[in-house]
């Protein structure tokens, strides 16, 4: 920590890395912190929205990381509710510690729940895993013949792997061109609305590069002679934590603990323009104010906050700013009576087990369901109904994200039914929720994006954390990763931003390829 106090520092954005920016400032006794939020509602892209008594994570947010720092603090925020019931599990690791801390009674409002995960792809009617196995089973659904040609395809892709330049390059060599136009490429270009020969492969590098057909044959080889890692068994993927009331309720936490702690939380205060001068910022305007400070941290876009410079940014910066693109996310709640039957049969509602659906069915637009009840029991008012968020990639202005509510609930209701999932006439009912900029896109002017960086980084006392303030797919733990850092680089009175960009780079969390969130 240096000698000199770091002064006022504004954060730009309410979110996860805002938030934890302004609580980790705070608690080392930096005075004067304010926290600008373009809205009314607090954690950004991590809020719950609550409708007629039920909850909506917007996009699904689970609470794991490999960082014993992460843990702690969302921990120190919500305790663990002791779970119930599960005197008989087998908790190893990491979990085993977490269990030992369990500190609270799930009665109570600000806990954790310790939950089980499950996501599955849904393909030809049927259910498979997810990650696809290597498996006898999937074998089975699949077919000998689509197998074999699998394999086929597999072999010739390891004998002559592509140069990866394009995030289908990358996907070729870890599964085959036809596993990849099979499961991989209608799916992805759905979520990003851009052909995968066009998006990075540096996307693929940071979300899902632990995934390969040759660690699933391994895997499913050791199961078959018995040596499956008990450590996998229960391994970060199978549980995590998750806030009773949705992730909403982690930072609505946090913003409580950093405002007792002084900081100063200003909602409705949109960034209009930023006032620099030579390697510095000056001062930030929104919501009709002025605020100068000595340091800025900023989780805004990219594009917006080079855009919003005042003097304008040099040509070279401002065009590239200017070309980044996003992909934004619209989710359909439905509320229905229960699904359909045989979809599982488990409970009054039907429902079925698994938090996500990935859906990778021809003929309809849906890209992922989300089912509620099985993210925390809470986010629903009657256990006895089924919460169904129905997930759809667009881009502002586009055809979905442009149509009338009324005309998504009925898109919405129609897929439903076309996927044999619930019946039109069990719907209880229904709400839209649109998110702009929900994931920074990896093609078009990103290929110069380093460019873009060398320019930012230049402006000595900005600081650059989070999703999109970095213009990164990151998840939760990897923007309070970056935040931490920044703090660390303002109380050391560095100006060094490489930490900062190392987060997120050489993780391995074994991600989707359309955009788990965590």
């Amino acid at each position: 920590m240096s000698a000199r106090a770091p002064g006022r520092v504004v954060i730009i954005g309410a979110g996860p890395a805002g938030l934890t920016a302004a609580c980790e400032l705070a608690a080392a006794g930096t005075r004067d912190v304010v926290v600008l939020e373009a809205t009314d509602a607090i954690g950004g892209l991590s809020q719950s929205i609550e409708y007629k008594g039920n909850r909506i994570d917007i996009g699904g947010h689970r609470f794991f990381s490999k960082s014993d720092w992460v843990m702690d603090w969302w921990l120190r925020m919500l305790p663990l509710a002791a779970p119930e019931g599960d005197a008989d599990l087998a908790y190893r690791g990491q979990w085993r510690k977490l269990r030992a801390r369990a500190s609270a009674s799930e009665a109570e409002r600000n806990v954790m729940l310790l939950r089980s995960r499950l996501s599955r792809i849904y393909f030809d009617g049927k259910f498979f895993d997810y990650p696809l196995k290597a498996d006898l089973q999937t074998a089975r659904k699949l077919g000998l013949w689509r197998c074999a040609a699998f394999g086929m395809s597999y072999l010739r892709a390891r004998l002559l792997p592509r140069t990866e330049r394009s995030l289908e390059d990358f996907f070729i060599n870890r599964f085959g061109r036809r596993l990849y136009l099979q499961f991989f490429k209608e799916y992805t270009e759905k979520v990003w609305g851009a052909p995968c020969s066009s998006i990075s492969a540096e996307w693929g590098a940071q979300r899902v590069k632990s995934l390969s057909i040759g660690k699933a044959l391994g895997h499913a080889l050791r199961r078959l002679a018995g040596m499956a890692d008990r450590a996998e068994q229960t391994s970060l993927i199978e549980r995590f934590l998750y806030p009773k009331l949705g992730p909403g309720l982690m930072w609505e936490a946090a913003a409580e603990r950093a405002v007792s702690m002084g900081v100063r939380i200003v909602r409705r205060a949109r960034v209009e323009r930023i006032e620099h001068s030579g390697s510095r910022v000056e001062a930030v305007h929104a919501g009709g104010e002025r605020y100068a400070a000595d340091r800025f941290i900023s989780t805004m876009p990219i594009r917006d906050l080079v855009l919003g410079l005042v003097p304008q940014a040099p040509p070279v910066p401002h065009e590239i700013a200017a070309g980044l693109q996003y992909r934004d996310f619209l989710i359909v709640g439905l509320l229905y009576r229960r699904l359909s039957a045989g979809v599982s049969g488990a409970g009054p509602a039907n429902l079925v087990p698994d938090n996500w659906i990935y859906v990778q069915e021809p003929g309809v637009q849906v890209g992922r369901l989300q089912f509620f009840n099985n993210w925390s029991p809470y986010l629903v008012s009657d256990p006895a109904t089924a919460w169904v968020g129905m997930e759809y990639f667009c881009s502002e202005g586009d055809r979905l994200w442009s149509m009338a509510d009324a005309d998504l609930i009925e898109l919405g209701v129609a897929e439903m039914r076309k996927l044999r999932l619930a019946e039109p006439p069990d719907r209880l009912d229904a709400v839209v929720i649109r998110m702009p900029k929900a994931y920074p896109g990896y093609f078009g002017a990103y290929a110069r994006f380093d460019e873009l960086r060398r320019f930012l980084d230049g402006l000595e006392n900005l600081f650059l954390i989070g999703r999109n303030g970095m213009h990164r797919y990151n998840n939760q733990d990897h923007s309070m990763l970056s935040a931490r850092k920044a703090v660390e680089a303002i109380l050391a009175g560095s100006t060094d931003k490489s930490p900062i960009w190392a987060v997120n780079i050489g993780d391995d969390y074994h991600e989707d390829a359309g955009g788990e969130s965590g």
